[in-house]
């Protein structure tokens, strides 16, 4: 090295010490965790290099027409085993979970669950951030950093927050207003009452009535507004009456948790994925033959999007038959019916707004027309979803209409373009629900294929199973 560089880089050496110890000052002025804001920086970095490389990556789907005769076994719910991860930490693993999900979703939450670390980083999963945010604020003595992905920290939690704090959470945010990341200080919570807004998320109140029964008095919370995806309140509702925390309803729009009584250790079965199950409904539905097998699904199932089995058969004619024979998993069996398909299709799918985005496109493989309402949480998903879709049906040729919770068709322009490449969005339902267009002889090409390990592992080793010819690519 030159003088003249050895100068210039002494320099910049002496510069690089003003900018810290200016940085130094202004956060000990103002109160600002240096490491977590340095944490937080590299992680961004990471995160955005990550989704660079998993965007370069992608599927093709071949034409096809015909499925063979298969039999699959999904992964458990991942409704059910969210809920039964964080009951189970709660009562310090009284529970075994037989049939687990194997999601991504699943896997994030119960590494959470068992982190000593300060720093918890969901990622892009919604439902691990308001169920942890609940269950971190009761762990007594316990500061938690919650963060996630930029997609996350884009996603409302002040309705959650807001009645953690009316109850006692000690709860800050850590960068916007009403958004994560955020700084948990666990606390014993004494109140014992809340009011909040049913009509954004039904997770926010599921996260206050699966800490509730662990309140010294339990939780009585009163709901505001129309309640979107009721089926998801019941479910959690059975679910902590399933092991030994008494919920119920008291009336139309309140519900009471009493305080939970040691008990002995108890087994559960999870039940497969209904969500998980409508891309294979959708597949039988664009299929000319076909019918599957699948394993450890119950009639009388928990699960809101078990309404698959009424639209299925209503709209789209796919058979359902529930099979319980003796020393054997529950199945049921997916066969083409013989009635004829509607003239249009009109859906309220409040109670299931996440088999929308299968039902549209199994609509458009069939040339129907559809009008499906009842969609407002969709805009705070993994992305806006009916953005999503509306974008992604005109590469089909399909025009739609949005309203704020709603889409409907205005026209099928002409026939499926010979190829269709699908951008995800890092949304694992837009990747999936596009897949069975193949079947109308479309080539697919699947951007970010990889996203659909968040509820669906298994999925393109499960399509392959079913005779799909699919090509990796890279850009």
């Amino acid at each position: 090295q030159s003088e003249k560089e050895s100068d210039k880089t002494k320099d910049l050496g002496e510069e690089l010490a003003d900018v810290i110890f200016v940085a130094l000052c202004l956060a000990n002025q103002t109160g600002v965790d240096l490491e977590t804001a340095f944490y937080n920086k590299i992680k961004v970095k990471t995160e955005r290099d990550k989704d660079r490389h998993q965007n370069n990556q992608k599927l093709q789907f071949h034409p096809s027409q015909n499925i063979e005769e298969n039999h699959l076994n999904l992964s458990g719910s991942k409704s059910e085993s969210n809920r039964l991860l964080v009951l189970n930490a709660l009562l310090k693993g009284d529970i075994e979970i037989c049939n687990l999900s194997n999601s991504q979703d699943t896997q994030l939450i119960d590494k959470a669950l068992s982190s000593t670390e300060e720093v918890v980083d969901i990622y892009h999963a919604g439902t691990a951030m308001r169920f942890l945010t609940a269950y971190f604020s009761l762990q007594e003595g316990r500061k938690t950093f919650l963060t996630g992905s930029a997609r996350m920290k884009e996603r409302p939690i002040q309705i959650l927050v807001d009645a953690l704090r009316d109850l006692g959470a000690d709860i800050t945010y850590a960068e916007q207003e009403g958004f994560p990341p955020l700084h948990i200080k666990g606390k014993k919570i004494i109140k014992n009452e809340v009011t909040l807004s049913a009509s954004i998320s039904s997770q926010y109140i599921s996260a206050l009535l699966l800490i509730g029964g662990f309140l010294e008095n339990g939780i009585t919370i009163h709901l505001e507004g129309t309640i979107t995806s009721l089926p998801y309140l019941n479910m959690t509702i059975q679910m902590l009456n399933r092991v030994r925390i008494k919920a119920m309803w008291l009336k139309e729009q309140s519900i009471k948790v009493f305080p939970y009584k040691k008990e002995t250790k108890m087994v559960t079965n999870v039940e497969s994925d209904w969500s998980s199950a409508s891309y294979l409904y959708s597949i039988i539905a664009l299929s000319k033959t076909g019918s599957l097998f699948m394993d450890t699904y119950f009639k009388d199932s928990l699960q809101g999007d078990k309404a698959l089995v009424e639209i299925y058969r209503d709209y789209f004619n796919v058979d359902t038959e529930f099979i319980l024979e003796n020393n054997s998993k529950p199945q049921i069996r997916l066969t083409k019916g013989n009635k004829l398909l509607p003239s249009k299709i009109e859906l309220d799918l409040n109670n299931c707004p996440d088999i929308a985005q299968t039902i549209l496109v199994t609509a458009v493989g069939l040339k129907i027309p559809f009008k499906l309402t009842g969609l407002s949480t969709l805009k705070i998903k993994e992305t806006d979803r009916l953005v999503a879709m509306q974008n992604e049906l005109a590469k089909c040729n399909v025009q739609t209409e949005i309203t704020e919770d709603s889409i409907s068709l205005v026209s099928y322009e002409k026939n499926l373009p010979q190829t269709v490449k699908i951008s995800t969005y890092n949304d694992h339902r837009m990747a999936m629900s596009f897949v069975p267009l193949a079947l109308k002889g479309t080539n697919l090409i699947i951007e970010n294929p990889n996203v659909v390990e968040k509820s669906y592992t298994n999925f393109w080793k499960d399509m392959k199973k079913l005779g799909f010819e699919i090509t990796k690519i890279e850009a």
